[in-house]
């Protein structure tokens, strides 16, 4: 599967959205939240066909929870795959979590045990999700500050084996791995360097806040070095990938968070010259 690279975006969030129609064209792409516009009319569908005139537009969801005992949700699905239409996604993106449980949503990104029969249980989900859509779906690795009893694998070899098994693609979130690293003591090497990097249809960067024994994934903060140090080393192996910086709190000017996600270029670029 060839997936062309688009570029570096950002998240389309409203506190922007002035400064996007008056300004020019500074990022590659946007990438919205699907839910947030899975609606019949008003105004966030009439920003969204102002940001189509200009921007591709990649769908990323946080409501899918995957994981979840509950059946499929195919009226979300189908409200998924009508908005997919609209905004010619050339992917779609969900969490490799769980949120809903006796007809209830929890509205979280809730952590998995790491073990085969939930890879196997939710790789034939997600394979299901991806032919029902008609379009690459992949999952993103999640954040991590807990462990379960029942782990049978590291994440990376449990994030690995969901992917291979329903043959999808990986929306890998180097901040989350550094999170994650942090918060569980093991070196992110060993997280990206077993993985199925050629999976990869997107990256996603973003900030957190480090409270020296853990660390959160809040998106309110510039990217760390270390951060931007694991981006480099898995450009340099997956070669330039689309690449979106999340900004979610404390929100700066659409400028200046279009200057932070476009450092990505100059990463990309010492990554081809290393590819060379």
């Amino acid at each position: 599967m060839i997936i062309h690279n688009l570029g570096i975006g950002i998240g389309l969030r409203p506190q922007h959205y002035k400064e996007i129609l008056q300004s020019d064209k500074i990022i590659d792409w946007f990438e919205i939240i699907s839910e947030n516009f899975m609606v019949d009319g008003g105004a966030p569908l009439a920003m969204l066909d102002k940001i189509l005139e200009r921007y591709p537009v990649v769908q990323h969801g946080v409501s899918l929870a995957i994981g979840s005992p509950d059946p499929l949700d195919y009226d979300y699905l189908k409200k998924l795959k009508n908005l997919a239409r609209k905004t010619k996604t050339p992917w779609i993106s969900d969490h490799l979590s769980w949120g809903r449980l006796e007809g209830s949503h929890f509205h979280d990104l809730l952590p998995l045990p790491y073990t085969q029969e939930v890879v196997n249980y939710v790789a034939e989900r997600a394979r299901i999700v991806q032919d029902f859509l008609e379009l690459p779906f992949a999952l993103e690795n999640l954040s991590s500050y807990a462990s379960f009893c029942q782990d049978q694998m590291p994440e990376w070899e449990f994030y690995s084996a969901v992917v291979e098994k329903a043959d999808i693609s990986m929306m890998l979130d180097v901040n989350n791995i550094y999170v994650s690293s942090r918060n569980h003591h093991f070196d992110p090497r060993t997280y990206y360097e077993n993985i199925p990097l050629s999976r990869v249809i997107q990256i996603h960067l973003a900030g957190h806040s480090d409270y020296g024994d853990y660390i959160l994934d809040t998106h309110d903060d510039f990217v760390c070095d270390e951060v931007w140090k694991i981006y480099s080393e898995v450009i340099s192996k997956t070669g330039p990938v689309s690449t979106l910086l999340e900004w979610d709190e404390r929100f700066i000017s659409f400028e200046e968070t279009c200057k932070e996600a476009l450092r990505a270029k100059d990463y990309q670029a010492q990554a081809l010259s290393v590819l060379k």
